[in-house]
């Protein structure tokens, strides 16, 4: 190891937890280091846990990692609600033009209705009706049995990167996620978040373990940290993992980082189809 630091002029060893990495073999590295003078950072195994949840407490002498459990309730969850519904009225009255020429596209295209309405799981399993743009042929839930053979996601999720089913101004409003304008409403229903996990089918739910129904105990959202990190290129292992990170370590500013950075993913246009 010593070799390697001097090798790489490391100022800074980073050690992972891992089944080779004992407290014995730790402070024999820690000795060697201390030679070159070089810092060590121990990472925790808990590595979807967020710094401020955690704190150094000694314990009967040991430095002990405390996990503090995350705060899902109370005047935070107030304020979050609160700032939901705000948003997402000015959003409704600034997008009004818009929602009008969107509607206009659709209809204008084969005559058909200009929302999508489906149900979807939402806090604690409770089902209620999600609001989207049209942007798939009339008849698309019954060709989805054809197009079974080319889905392209793993898990429970059905994706098809070039679906024959979405229509020419679908595919641009699924580019740069307009399509997800109406869930403003079902934001200030109350049945979801700006921000928040995705939310899941029932047919998708009814597959979940115990550890994915977690997802569960918050309100499903517009955005998130799986839209801010790939969207619909996410693989469905991965894309859950972020929705147990979101609701282990909410915070407010954390909503406000998803929100602002969702906007250059939106307007780049990347990893949806």
């Amino acid at each position: 190891m010593t070799a390697a630091v001097g090798q790489f002029r490391a100022d800074t060893v980073a050690v992972l937890a891992c089944p080779e990495m004992n407290g014995i073999r730790l402070r024999e590295l820690a000795w060697d280091l201390e030679k070159t003078g070089t810092d060590v950072c121990v990472a925790p195994a808990l590595l979807d846990v967020a710094g401020p949840r955690t704190t150094i407490r000694p314990v009967a002498g040991l430095p002990l990692l405390h996990v503090d459990h995350p705060e899902l309730d109370g005047g935070k969850k107030v304020i979050k609600e609160a700032f939901d519904k705000a948003l997402a009225l000015t959003g409704v009255i600034l997008l009004a033009p818009v929602f009008a020429a969107i509607a206009l596209a659709i209809k204008f295209t084969d005559r058909g209705p200009v929302f999508f309405r489906q149900t979807r799981v939402g806090k604690d399993g409770h089902t209620f009706t999600v609001w989207k743009f049209r942007t798939m042929v009339v008849d698309a839930e019954q060709r989805k049995a054809e197009l079974t053979a080319h889905n392209e996601a793993a898990g429970a999720l059905f994706k098809m990167r070039r679906d024959p089913r979405v229509t020419r101004p679908g595919a641009w409003l699924r580019r740069y996620s307009m399509d997800e304008l109406p869930q403003l409403f079902n934001v200030l229903f109350g049945d979801m978040s700006l921000v928040g996990p995705r939310p899941a089918l029932p047919v998708e739910a009814a597959k979940y373990g115990d550890h994915m129904r977690r997802r569960l105990v918050v309100k499903p959202g517009m955005t998130g940290l799986w839209q801010i990190n790939g969207r619909s290129d996410l693989a469905w292992d991965e894309a859950v993992r972020l929705d147990l990170r979101y609701v282990e370590n909410w915070s407010f500013i954390l909503d406000l980082q998803i929100l602002w950075k969702t906007l250059s993913a939106v307007l780049g246009g990347y990893g949806a189809y």
